[in-house]
C-alpha cells in the first residue's frame, strides 16, 4: 500500500489562520508583530525566499520590511544597521538572509541580533535554550517539522527517530526536538557505515542532507514516517529532495512532498516565532531587544 502523501498546503493554510487571528487579536491592544529581513547582493534564490516570506507576512497581518544593502557591504556597516533594529520598537524579528558575500562573517553578524529578536534561532543563547530544553526561539525548519508530525496525528514519545544530516541549522536541532518529544534519536551523517541499517530501523525518517535521491526505498521501513527536508535541483533542473520521492512513497506510511511541505512550513515557524518575540515584549511592556 503507497504511503499518504502528507498535505502541507492544507497544514500551512490552518497554521497560518490561527497566526492570523493572534496576529489580529494582539494589533488590537497595540501590538502589530513587526519583522525586518536584511538581504545583502543579488543573489537570485535568497530574493525569491524573500518575496514569499514577504508574501507570509502580508497574509497573516505581520508588518514586514526588506532591507536591500550592496554586495560590498563591509561587516560594520551591517552590524550597525543590525543594532539599529535591536533598539526599534517596530520590529520584533531580525532575520539576515543567508548566503552572506565571502567578506563578511556570518558567524559574527549572527550573534549580534539580540536573541529576544533572533527568529531564526541561530543566535548561541536561542541554540543553548533549545539545549537544556528552556522555553524560547525554536528553529524554524525543525519546529516546522514537529507540527507536521503534530499535525498527522504521530508522537515521537517511543518511537525511534533518524536523522539523517548533522548540519547546526536543521540535523542537530532536530535531533534535540525529537529528544524532547521522547523520541530515541539517531544522527546519521556522511561517514556513516551501513547507512541503510540504521535508517531502516527508522519509526521516523528525517532526510536533511542537501543531496538529491540520497534516501532510496531501501533505506526506509515499510510503515514509516518519512520527512524530507532537502531543497535540490535534479540533472533536468525540477526541483526535488533528498528522497527518491516515487520509490520511497510505495514503503512509507507517510511521506512529505517536496516542494510543498516542509519549505512553506519553514516560512509558518517564523511568522510563529515573530509574533511569540511580540507576545513577549507586549506582555513586559517593553519592547524586545531594548
Amino acid at each position: 500500500m503507497a504511503a499518504e502523501v502528507i498535505n502541507g498546503k492544507e497544514i500551512v493554510r490552518s497554521i497560518r489562520e490561527e497566526i492570523k487571528q493572534e496576529v489580529e487579536e494582539l494589533s488590537a491592544r497595540g501590538t502589530t508583530p513587526g519583522l525586518v529581513v536584511i538581504i545583502v547582493g543579488d543573489d537570485q534564490a535568497s530574493h525569491v525566499y524573500v518575496n514569499n516570506k514577504e508574501k507570509a507576512c502580508a497574509q497573516v497581518g505581520i508588518q514586514s520590511h526588506v532591507h536591500r544593502l550592496p554586495a560590498d557591504t563591509i561587516q560594520e556597516e551591517l552590524v550597525k544597521l543590525i543594532h539599529e533594529y535591536n533598539r526599534n520598537p517596530e520590529f520584533h524579528g531580525i532575520l539576515v538572509q543567508s548566503p552572506l558575500p565571502g567578506h563578511i562573517n556570518e558567524e559574527q553578524v549572527v550573534d549580534e541580533i539580540t536573541p529576544e529578536k533572533d527568529v531564526d534561532c541561530f543566535h548561541p543563547v536561542n541554540v543553548g535554550n533549545l539545549m537544556i530544553g528552556k522555553e524560547g526561539m525554536l528553529p524554524c525548519t525543525p519546529a516546522g517539522v514537529m507540527e507536521v508530525l503534530k499535525k498527522i496525528g504521530v508522537s515521537p514519545a517511543g518511537k525511534h527517530a533518524v536523522v539523517v544530516g548533522r548540519s547546526n541549522i536543521v540535523g542537530k536541532p532536530m535531533a534535540m526536538l525529537l529528544l524532547r518529544e521522547h523520541a530515541t534519536v539517531t544522527i546519521c551523517h556522511s561517514r556513516t557505515p551501513n547507512l541503510q541499517d540504521i535508517t531502516r530501523q527508522a519509526d521516523i525518517l528525517v532526510a536533511a542532507v542537501g543531496k538529491a535521491g540520497v534516501i532510496e526505498d531501501r533505506h526506509v521501513k515499510p510503515g514509516a514516517v518519512v520527512i524530507d527536508v532537502g531543497m535540490n535541483r535534479n540533472a533536468e533542473g525540477k526541483l526535488c529532495g533528498d528522497v527518491d520521492f516515487d520509490a520511497v512513497k510505495e514503503i512509507a506510511g507517510y511521506i512529505t512532498p517536496v516542494p510543498g511541505c516542509v519549505g512553506p512550513m519553514t516560512i509558518t515557524m517564523l511568522l510563529k516565532n515573530t509574533l511569540s518575540s511580540a507576545r513577549r515584549a507586549s506582555n513586559t511592556g517593553t519592547e524586545a531587544g531594548v
